[in-house]
């Protein structure tokens, strides 16, 4: 099972950016928690990140045929990113949207999502915790389907 871990702009910048909102761990270090968690539970992690989103886009376009599922922080993109949802939605994949802070105690910009629509579930303000969970989550869903467990 391969599992598609996308990032949008800024993530790059984890572990230095406003540590007080997105704390200290890098992008790097949450990814090799990524992928040996993956590992544990039997799913090949493909971690990207990208601050163009037109790069999301072709990454999504490449690897999504490849994949069985997808956990996607859009940074920003959550906001405005019309073409990488549409990207998303043309993989045919069940989605986890996660975001590092809680976006809906943010500014009021930032409490709209034009993902959340299309993904299956979404985590917000648990720090790198939530690309855990969301890994969990969508291999125990995808493990569940494989079965024929609704």
């Amino acid at each position: 099972m391969k599992i598609l871990v996308v990032n949008g702009p800024n993530l790059n910048t984890l572990g230095a950016r406003e540590p007080h909102i997105y704390g200290n761990q890098t992008l790097a270090e949450t990814d090799s928690l990524l992928v040996r968690r993956g590992q544990d539970l039997g799913a090949e992690v493909e971690p990207y990140q990208s601050n163009s989103e037109g790069d999301l886009v072709d990454f999504l376009q490449a690897q999504g045929p490849l994949a069985h599922g997808i956990i996607i922080n859009p940074g920003a993109l959550t906001h405005y990113g019309l073409s990488l949802r549409d990207a998303l939605v043309a993989t045919g994949l069940p989605i986890i949207e996660v975001h590092i802070s809680n976006i809906y105690a943010r500014e009021a910009f930032r409490q709209h999502s034009v993902i959340a629509p299309i993904a299956r579930g979404q985590i917000s303000g648990l720090s790198w915790r939530g690309y855990i969970l969301a890994l969990e989550a969508l291999v125990g869903l995808l493990s569940e389907a494989r079965e024929g467990k609704p």
